[in-house]
């Protein structure tokens, strides 16, 4: 199910320069930002919760995730080397397998990583909500990365649709509308990241036993569905 020339490539692609800038300009402010805070106003756990939650899983793990997922595959089907890479002795299911499992890793390190890091600069860890929400960003990579995945095998306008998801829906409707918030990844990874601090700050509005299997099932029906996708490009190519 894992092909090592696949996920090569996939890297090389997903981390040229250009891209990799993109990737690691949300961590860096996120870092900035929290060193200014932590500056200014010392260690706070209410502080440290709206930051890492309104920024770090609101904004940047979504984000992050649109490069990561739509980038693992969307570029090669605009450009039409996918077509090079479909004659490869290569069933299709590993081949998407392969790509999701790479675009998770770099979701995750660029997002993870940096989230930890900056509750540690915040609080220091205070009432595990640096934990928490790092737990929250690794779920969260999960699901991203699937259902952008599935973005770039559909469309060739994935990344402005990434984008609308991330930044309209999570962002926006999903802190004014209270209904939206169960279909919202940010809140599915909140329920698992409440279950792991020790602070009343980090809340979800779904219950853990369905965030689990709302991001099980997301993830592996958004996997399914891409696989479907691109043998049914493979068929579409061949005629």
């Amino acid at each position: 199910m894992y092909d090592p020339t696949v996920a090569r490539l996939t890297y090389r692609g997903l981390l040229g320069r250009r891209r990799a800038f993109i990737l690691g300009a949300l961590p860096v402010l996120l870092l900035v930002i929290s060193s200014v805070v932590r500056a200014l106003t010392g260690a706070d756990d209410q502080v440290a919760h709206d930051v890492l939650g309104g920024f770090a899983l609101a904004t940047m793990v979504p984000l992050i995730g649109v490069i990561a997922g739509t980038g693992a595959i969307g570029p090669e089907i605009d450009d039409g080397s996918v077509v090079y890479l479909l004659a490869k002795p290569v069933k299709r299911s590993t081949i998407i397998f392969t790509k999701l499992i790479v675009a998770i890793a770099v979701t995750m390190a660029f997002s993870a990583l940096p989230t930890f890091v900056a509750g540690m600069i915040l609080n220091g860890n205070g009432q595990q909500i640096a934990v928490a929400y790092t737990v929250a960003a690794l779920v969260a990579s999960i699901a991203y990365a699937a259902l952008f995945l599935l973005l770039g095998t559909v469309s060739r306008h994935a990344v402005v649709f990434g984008l609308v998801y991330a930044l309209v829906w999570e962002a926006l409707f999903g802190s004014l509308v209270s209904g939206a918030r169960t279909l919202s990844v940010q809140q599915w990874a909140l329920a698992v990241a409440q279950k792991v601090s020790h602070s009343a700050l980090v809340t979800s509005d779904v219950k853990l036993p369905t965030a689990t299997v709302l991001l099980v099932l997301v993830t592996v029906a958004a996997t399914w569905y891409a696989g479907r996708r691109l043998r049914a490009l493979t068929l579409a190519g061949e005629e």
